[in-house]
């Protein structure tokens, strides 16, 4: 990277170490730009690996975390480009720095416009009709971001095969519990969620994601479980990983519930809103570094492969069986997203299969 002292004098940094307000020089010979935005992306291991630096004039530098980038101090006014007026705006004073003939040019209205043919109206040339003011470049507006993927979103139509409660949530929690009066695991929850259930909170929509698995997969009620997790499934993705975490649990297994049913067009609704985080960049390169995070972990899911060999060895069934259902949790989730390159359909269907035989067991 190569910059040119006499223009302006600048230092090395670390990229980790760039703050708000520091002037970085971008590739090239241009001049140092503010930053006004830094977003860290981390690796699969939660470690920053790369800086997305995004500057005041709506550039985008995408940094390292390890490396070192030349800063400096904010240009010199004297070194910017004049300023150029957005067409209909009033013209600047002279006396506050702006280039000179710019406010004269303004006085003379429409009488100095040039002619479609690059004249004056009254015949001259451009250079006679703007006197010895600077031609100056153009303002080039980037455009807005591209719309988000259709395939993304569920139409209407769509949506519409995922029915209304019957009843306040409460009161399909509660219809769910009286049909299993006999399982302590689901009286507890739903002693919790039928004095309020609140969407905002955390710890409620595991609940409710909770009861609905267990409705499923140690009961098997698949209704009760699908009724249930649809209180969730309609929650749109607001940005909170932590509260997601259990919309997408819901979401997983409503669809394997559907799959077993033959609900395909239903369940390919829910396959869909399982989806709804990769559709809220819009910023190209960020979407495909998160496709290619995705992509990752759909190839390299976390089985808990020896935290369960573990428990057999030790003998300890108790262990086991929790392990195999956290198991089961990512093949489901695999299953709604068709698989991956690593795990085709048919293998996680026999997967699933076998966890749910050692799970229920």
């Amino acid at each position: 990277m190569t910059h040119s002292p006499a223009a302006q004098q600048y230092r090395e940094k670390q990229a980790g170490d760039l703050q708000i307000g520091d002037h970085v020089f971008p590739p090239g010979d241009g001049q140092a730009e503010e930053v006004s935005r830094i977003e860290t992306i981390h690796d699969d291991f939660g470690v920053p690996a790369l800086l997305m630096v995004t500057t005041a004039d709506g550039g985008l530098l995408r940094i390292a975390v390890g490396s070192s980038v030349p800063v400096g101090s904010a240009p010199a006014t004297d070194a910017l480009p004049p300023l150029v007026p957005f067409p209909g705006s009033a013209p600047a004073d002279p006396a506050d720095g702006s280039p000179a003939g710019s406010a004269e040019g303004s006085a003379e209205g429409s009488s100095d416009a040039e002619t479609p043919d690059g004249g004056s109206p009254d015949g001259g040339s451009p250079a006679e009709a703007g006197g010895e003011a600077e031609a100056v470049a153009a303002v080039v507006v980037p455009p807005l971001p591209a719309g988000l993927p259709a395939f993304l979103a569920p139409s209407a139509a769509e949506l519409a095969l995922i029915p209304e409660p019957a009843g306040t949530p409460e009161s399909v929690v509660a219809a769910a519990a009286a049909e299993h009066l006999g399982n302590n695991g689901v009286q507890v929850l739903s002693e919790r969620l039928v004095k309020g259930i609140n969407t905002k909170s955390g710890s409620c929509l595991r609940d409710l994601s909770d009861l609905a698995h267990d409705l499923c997969i140690i009961l098997r009620d698949p209704d009760h479980a699908l009724a249930i997790a649809d209180l969730l499934n309609v929650l749109p993705f607001d940005g909170n990983n932590d509260r997601w975490t259990s919309i997408e649990r819901a979401l997983a297994l409503s669809s394997f519930i559907c799959r077993e049913a033959g609900l395909d067009e239903r369940a390919a609704v829910y396959e869909k809103l399982l989806r709804a985080p990769e559709s809220q960049e819009t910023d190209p390169f960020k979407a495909r570094i998160n496709a290619k995070v995705s992509q990752r972990k759909l190839n390299e899911p976390n089985l808990y492969d020896k935290e369960i060999f573990r428990s057999i060895d030790n003998s300890n069934h108790d262990a086991e069986r929790e392990w195999r259902y956290l198991r089961l949790e990512s093949l489901l989730f695999l299953r709604a997203h068709g698989g991956s390159e690593t795990i085709g359909v048919e293998e996680l269907q026999r997967r699933i299969a076998n966890e749910l035989e050692a799970v229920r067991a």
